[in-house]
Order: C-alpha cells, then structure tokens, then sequence
C-alpha cells in the first residue's frame, strides 16, 4: 500500500507542475501565494514545486521576487 501512496503522489506532483506551467503560460507575473490558492495547495508546497521545476529547466524566474515574472522554458 505504501508503494501505491506513493505512486500516487508522484502522479499528483506532475499534475501539480502541468497546472502551475500551465498558469505561469498565461499569467507569468502571479504571485506565488496566489497561484497556491489557485491550486489549493500549501504555500510551502509550491515553493517545492516552483523548486523542482526550475531544478528541470522547465521554469526560470525573470527580475526580483517583486516585480518580476516567471518564464516557462519550451
């Protein structure tokens, strides 16, 4: 059963990342607390999602934490 939690939270964990690119595509100058309450997640787990993305290249941050926009790498 352990495995299958697991599994699972990987799944949710890309479903997560797919949503926050998809929004940041859209809305590149959101902030963060924001886009968490958007997705119903915690702050903290967005900012390991925001992490984990930027890890992979596949989200980069423009600018300062304010006033700056995010870039979805293609």
């Amino acid at each position: 059963m352990a495995e299958t939690q697991v599994m699972g939270s990987e799944k949710g964990s890309e479903e997560s990342s797919e949503k926050i690119l998809a929004l940041l595509r859209t809305e590149p100058q959101l902030p963060a607390r924001v886009l968490a309450e958007r997705l119903g997640i915690s702050s903290r787990a967005l900012e390991k999602q925001l992490a984990k993305l930027r890890e992979q290249g596949r989200l980069r941050r423009i600018g300062p934490a304010k006033g700056g926009h995010w870039q979805v790498m293609p």
